[in-house]
């Protein structure tokens, strides 16, 4: 998985977090599959279409933070990941 400073594309923009699909039991191999960019000042209430209960890894950047709950529109219980 790349590091929570790394979050920084070619471009220079900046990613907030990444969220990935393919899960693994070893560690060098849980950052895989498709990825889910999430830019800085993101909110979406929903996944997109084909995300839903599908995310198995994640890396939040340095300075921000993504709150995921664990039901649509915001509802259910919430919690928060930093880097």
């Amino acid at each position: 998985c790349p590091t929570a400073a790394a979050l920084r594309p070619a471009n220079g923009s900046r990613v907030c977090a990444l969220l990935y699909a393919d899960n693994s039991p070893y560690y060098d191999q849980c950052c895989a599959g498709d990825v889910l960019v999430v830019p800085p000042g993101s909110d979406a209430p929903y996944m997109p279409l084909g995300w839903s209960a599908r995310i198995s890894s994640l890396v939040v950047g340095t300075k921000c933070e993504l709150t995921v709950w664990s039901r649509k529109a915001k509802r259910g219980n919430s919690r928060r990941f930093g880097a």
